[in-house]
Order: structure tokens, then C-alpha cells, then sequence
């Protein structure tokens, strides 16, 4: 790539490790995922978000099952470098000052990656500013408009003030950054067309909630003069609403959802912009547990740096992948055992499933009829769960609840934990150390999926619904099985088709026939280098940042 060609990427959360808590879920890891495999790919970019001095929150859960939530300062000092730059924006008819961190990034091949992280968290600027940038996803709608417009308008003024004059292409993760695209207008003289040549947009869910909308009367009293008044919208006309997925799209070039059916699924949902798709992929290095990464490391030199190399695996013996994979299971049943007292055993077929506590992801799918679960099982399976859900969210924190309640009504006939606070030690943990990968959201909801992707680059097959990258990716019964139909999702139909393969054909194979096991851990790898960030960057190379 034409090293003058600079993308600068925006993104409401960024997550880079766990102890820089500054992401909540999927859409930050991925963002993380993205700029890593850039910097191994050498790609000349500079990243934006918000600093959450205090995060997204940390999760307890109580004796009752009920989620709880804390929100610690974590020690960003420790990690970031404080600029002596600041820019500044007017909200509310304010003048916020905004400060700047840096963390730089190394890729493998110790190329450098610059991300910003803008905190109004100021003693100079009025007390309800300062925390503006405290925390990811809190507050009301209007503090997410004032958000939204510290990581735009603040992040464009923020590159200009450090002189990243020459930007190729603003790459919008999400309508969270859309702000942004005011600000280039105001840059270049109103020129729309000049703005959609540099911005791209990547949408991430199907799921309304994912798309904030906020009301035009409150967006004119928090933003001024900097919103202009002849936006020409759909959904300002229709409801006066500002759709922030619908701003950044119209003032793109390109777009894409991140997979193939969400794709298609995105381009029904917003009929009046073309959006293409790329599926997303997962940093190889940062996901591979450490076991298989010391194996590869002996027998497949080069993978770091080439993740297709993962495609081959004949140097590697039956008995040196099922042992990496065993002593990975080992250290979750360590966490897992220190959290229960009805303990977890090594010989037994351990199921996954950890994510986003959301209606839509279904985690309770499992136990829609008891009774079947348990003849199915045999007593042969145990399970771990493991997942946030939003402050707001009554929905989630129920299911966590009910997966918390069945986990004690079964405890004699399955054991079942729910590890609490899910972050990206706990997701590489879980994704490393499983047996089968679940999966079994409502489809079409689920855009894209990438903790399977984890899994199956940990040799683990998928076990699920036929949604996102696994709609493209499933070899049922190759590298991982399919549950229900492709046509049709409804819960009765598809928890007897988890019942009805997991008795039949995953629990037989398992305990029965490791040789054929053995081939479908292969398979899963073998499947995974489709689905690398470092496959995914090439890709936004060729289609979009060229």
C-alpha cells in the first residue's frame, strides 16, 4: 500500500487488553483486532476514541443471580502518555477543552500504530463536562450526542491540531463517529462530494439498538451552529430524527457490513446507499492460546507473520494438538473450579458460550425443555457461560439471572458456571479452552460472530446457528455443526435440532472416535485463516483504503 496513503480510523471503543478497559464488547475488540493487524501489515493509520477513565463497568454477580455493576478508575497513566496538545468544541454553549493520550501500537514487525484517546474529564471545563468521556455507553441520549461529538468533531480537530493534514480515507466504525463528517464539511468548504470521497462506513448489527437516533431539536441545542441546517436525510424528514448510521452512510463513499448475509441483511435495512461487506477476522496472535502458540512456534515457523501457514498442519501430530488443546482446557477448568463447588472434570465434553448478554443471542436456548437437554447430555456435558449485559438492559441481566437459577435446578445432572466480569482475558480463556463452540442467536441478527472465529483458530469446532461469518464458513460436520434451519428460526424447532445432533452426533464423536475428532480440530483451524484480521485488512486494502 502507497505509504502516503493515511487512514485515519474512528471508533467509540477501542479494546486493545483487558487491563485498558476502554471497550465494552464485540464491536470494541474488533476495532482493537483491526488496528493490530494493520500494524503487522504495515498500513499507514492513526486511530481515535474516548478515554472512559472508569470504563465500561465491572460485573459481580449476587447469590440471587443479579448482575451488579462497579465502575473503578483504572490507571491509564500506566498505559497512555498524556500530549501537550488539546483542542476544544463548543456543546451546550460551552467551550469544552478536550485532552489527548497516546498508546502506541507495535505490530509484528515492530511497525508503529498511533491511537488517541480524548478525555474532557478537565478541571477547567464545567463540572457536568468533565464527565462526558467518564464512561462507554452511560447516560441518556444526550449525552451520548455530546459523546459522539467530543469523538468526531473533536477527533477531526484533534488530527488537524497534530498535523495528519494528508488523511486518505476516514474510515467510521460504526455510527457512533458520524459527527465526524460535519466537521469535514466545514474542513472543506461544504464540498459533500469531496467529504464522500473520504469516508468510508462499516456497520456492525441489524439490531435497532445498535443504531443510535437521536432528536434533531435536541441535537440543534447541544451542537449549535456546528449542525448544519439543510442536512439532507431521510430521517430528518420523515420523524425529525438525526440517524447516525444514516449521516455517516450518506456522507461515505463505501460501506460494508462484516459478513455476507449482513451484508445483504444492512443493504434491505438502508435501501438508499450500496453497502457491500467484508467479513470480519480476529488477530491470530492475540487469540491463539499459549499452548498452541508455543506448538506452532516449534513446528510451523513463519505464522505469526503469515497466518495462512495455518492452513498446513501435517507437520503436527494427532497426540501434539489434542495435548496443546488439553493443557489450554486445563487453565479454564483452573478459573472455572476456583468460581464452583460442584467442580469441573477435564474428561468431560465442556461447551461454550460467552458473549453479550441480548434477547437476540439466546443464551437460554439450551435449556428451552429441560428434559431433552438432560437426555441428550447423559450426563456427558458440562457448560460455561460468560457475558455482560447493559446497565439498561432488564432483558439481559434476566437471562443472566435464568442461566443462574437452571445452573443450581441442574446442578446434580449438569454442571453448569457463569463466570462473572467477561473481558478479553476471560474471552481468550474461554474461546482457548473449550471443547465445542455455541452459538445460537436469532438469525439474522448476529452481523458477524468473530468469538467463533477465535475458537475454531484454537482448533475448536462451532456448534450453531447457520448467522454470520458461520453461514459462510460451515462444513456441517467437516470442521462443526449447524443448528436448525437456514429458512427459519423459531426456539422449539431449533433446541430439538441442538438436542437431537449434540446426542446423536457431537457427544458420540467426542468420547467415541477421537481420531475423527482429532480431524475436525484440524478442519476448524484450517477454517480459521479465512477468518484473520489479517485476511480481513487485505481485504479493506484492495476495497477500500487503495
Amino acid at each position: 500500500m502507497n505509504d502516503n496513503k493515511k487512514i485515519a480510523y474512528f471508533s467509540a471503543e477501542i479494546g486493545l487488553s483487558s487491563d485498558i478497559p476502554t471497550y465494552s464488547g464485540g464491536l470494541g475488540v474488533l476495532a482493537g483486532d483491526h488496528i493490530k493487524a494493520s500494524a503487522d501489515n504495515g498500513l499507514n493509520m492513526v486511530a481515535i476514541t474516548l478515554l472512559y477513565k472508569e470504563g465500561y463497568f465491572k460485573q459481580e454477580i449476587d447469590d440471587q443471580g443479579l448482575q451488579k455493576e462497579f465502575y473503578p478508575s483504572f490507571d491509564y497513566d500506566k498505559h497512555f502518555e498524556l500530549i501537550p496538545k488539546q483542542v476544544s468544541i463548543k456543546l451546550r454553549g460551552r467551550n469544552i477543552l478536550i485532552n489527548v493520550y497516546k498508546y502506541i501500537y507495535f505490530g509484528e514487525k515492530k511497525h508503529s500504530i498511533p491511537i488517541y484517546f480524548l478525555d474532557t474529564n478537565i478541571a477547567e471545563n464545567h463540572e457536568d463536562d468533565q464527565k462526558i468521556t467518564l464512561r462507554l455507553y452511560s447516560g441518556d441520549s444526550d449525552h451520548r450526542v455530546l459523546q459522539e461529538s467530543i469523538l468526531g468533531i473533536g477527533g477531526i480537530r484533534l488530527l488537524e491540531e497534530l498535523g495528519h493534514t494528508n488523511i486518505h480515507k476516514y474510515h467510521m466504525n460504526e455510527g457512533h463517529c458520524s459527527f465526524l463528517t460535519l466537521e469535514l464539511l466545514r474542513k472543506y468548504n461544504n464540498d459533500e462530494q469531496l467529504v464522500k470521497e473520504k469516508c468510508h462506513f462499516t456497520t456492525h448489527t441489524p439490531v435497532p439498538a445498535g443504531h443510535d437516533q437521536f432528536q434533531i431539536s435536541n441535537c440543534q441545542k447541544i451542537l449549535g451552529d456546528l449542525l448544519p441546517s439543510d442536512l439532507n436525510l431521510e430521517s430528518l424528514k420523515n420523524d425529525n430524527i438525526l440517524h447516525m448510521t444514516e449521516l455517516g452512510l450518506n456522507f461515505s463513499s463505501s460501506a460494508n457490513g462484516v459478513s455476507e448475509l449482513h451484508g445483504n441483511v444492512a443493504q434491505k435495512q438502508f435501501p438508499n446507499y450500496n453497502i457491500n461487506f467484508i467479513t470480519n477476522g480476529v488477530h491470530h496472535i492475540s487469540w491463539l492460546g499459549d499452548d498452541f502458540k508455543s506448538l506452532f512456534d516449534n513446528k510451523l515457523s513463519g505464522w505469526r507473520q503469515n497466518p495462512d501457514l495455518l492452513s498446513d498442519l501435517n507437520t503436527i501430530e494427532d497426540t501434539e494438538l489434542t495435548n496443546a488443546h488439553q493443557l489450554q482446557k486445563e487453565k479454564l477448568l483452573k478459573e472455572i473450579n476456583s468460581n464452583i463447588s460442584n467442580k469441573f472434570s477435564s474428561e468431560i465434553l465442556t461447551i461454550g458460550f460467552a458473549r453479550r448478554s441480548a434477547e437476540y443471542k439466546r443464551a437460554r436456548l439450551i435449556f428451552y425443555d429441560i428434559d431433552k437437554l438432560i437426555d441428550a447430555s447423559n450426563s456427558q456435558i458440562q457448560i460455561v457461560f460468560s457475558g455482560k449485559a447493559h446497565p439498561n438492559d432488564l432483558g439481559g441481566k434476566e437471562i443472566i439471572k435464568d442461566i443462574y437459577k437452571t445452573s443450581k435446578n441442574l446442578k446434580n445432572k449438569i454442571s453448569i458456571c457463569f463466570l462473572e466480569n467477561y473481558n478479553m482475558r476471560l474471552g481468550k480463556l474461554i474461546t482457548s479452552g473449550v471443547d465445542v463452540w455455541l452459538n445460537t442467536p436469532l438469525r439474522p441478527n448476529e452481523a458477524s460472530g468473530t468469538s467463533g472465529m477465535k475458537a475454531a483458530l484454537n482448533g475448536i469446532p462451532n456448534f450453531s446457528i447457520l448467522d454470520g461469518w458461520w453461514a459462510e464458513a460451515c462444513i456441517d460436520g467437516s470442521n462443526g455443526w449447524s443448528i436448525g434451519s437456514p429458512d427459519y428460526c423459531n426456539d422449539k424447532a431449533d433446541s430439538d435440532s441442538l438436542y437431537k445432533r449434540l446426542k446423536n452426533e457431537i457427544i458420540p464423536l467426542y468420547y467415541d472416535n477421537k481420531k475423527n475428532w482429532c480431524q475436525i480440530m484440524r478442519s476448524s483451524i484450517n477454517t480459521s485463516v479465512d477468518y484473520t484480521a489479517h485476511r480481513m485488512i487485505q481485504d479493506y486494502i484492495k476495497k477500500y483504503y487503495k
